[in-house]
């Protein structure tokens, strides 16, 4: 992707990996900028990794800007059964002007650049209808914390208690920023149990807002889905149409 200049951002479980939450992947989730040249671009670098779409719908403008995902599958020997999921749209989540504006850059020591979605847009693109997104998440939010909360920024602390979900990390940090953790609970009321330290509480009410965000995910989904089923009828359908005329 870098060899041919394409505008993408690392996002998925790969990505959890160089923010420190472990996770073994043989995906490579990618978020692209939904343009003619970046899309020549893109095609150019999976002709390289000699991979082959394995799904609905194709590799086109109109449906990534819809929000579908577009699936492959790499045969290079370097990459052999490396998949390669490419989207443009996440729900919940900023255009990708704003999200490369703010995206997170690594050098590996090879000189290797990785381009990866920042931290709080990717715990906002996790926020899944899928079971295994959640534990994802939690890890996620408290590799950051644990590394980083003795010298904290005000700016980390805002994101700190918005978004974790570990009971007695997120009480722990309630009574370690109080005010801000009151402000914060005008958004987030969850965080005056943490104030109190009420940790049964605190974990019913963190179900009950990974529930919301499912369902949220699920309604999201439910249009792009009938879509693709249609998609999948139309093909079936013209399949069977030319067997009959052959």
């Amino acid at each position: 992707m870098a060899s041919h200049r394409v505008r993408a951002l690392l996002m998925g479980g790969q990505a959890c990996v160089f923010y420190g939450a472990a996770e073994f992947s043989r995906d490579t989730d990618l978020l692209i900028l939904a343009d003619p040249a970046n899309l020549e671009r893109l095609e150019a670098a999976l002709q390289d990794l000699l991979a082959e779409r394995i799904a609905i719908p194709p590799l086109a403008l109109d449906y990534l800007q819809r929000g579908h995902a577009v699936h492959f599958r790499c045969h290079h020997p370097e990459a052999a059964n490396i998949r390669v999921d490419v989207m443009s749209r996440l729900r919940g989540v900023e255009d990708f002007e704003i999200l490369w504006a703010r995206r997170t850059t690594l050098t590996d020591t090879d000189g290797t650049v990785y381009e990866l979605l920042s931290l709080p847009d990717l715990v906002q693109a996790k926020k899944t209808q899928r079971s295994k997104d959640w534990p994802m998440l939690q890890r996620l939010l408290e590799a950051h914390y644990l590394r980083h909360r003795a010298g904290s920024t005000l700016e980390q602390q805002h994101f700190w208690l918005r978004e974790l979900r570990t009971p007695e990390l997120l009480v722990e940090a309630a009574h370690q920023w109080p005010e801000l953790a009151e402000q914060i609970a005008r958004q987030r009321p969850l965080l005056l149990l943490a104030k109190s330290g009420q940790l049964d509480q605190v974990r019913e009410a963190l179900a009950a807002e990974e529930q919301v965000e499912r369902q949220h995910d699920r309604e999201y989904w439910q249009p792009l889905k009938a879509e693709l089923e249609q998609l999948r009828h139309s093909s079936r359908t013209g399949a069977l149409m030319d067997e009959d005329g052959r």
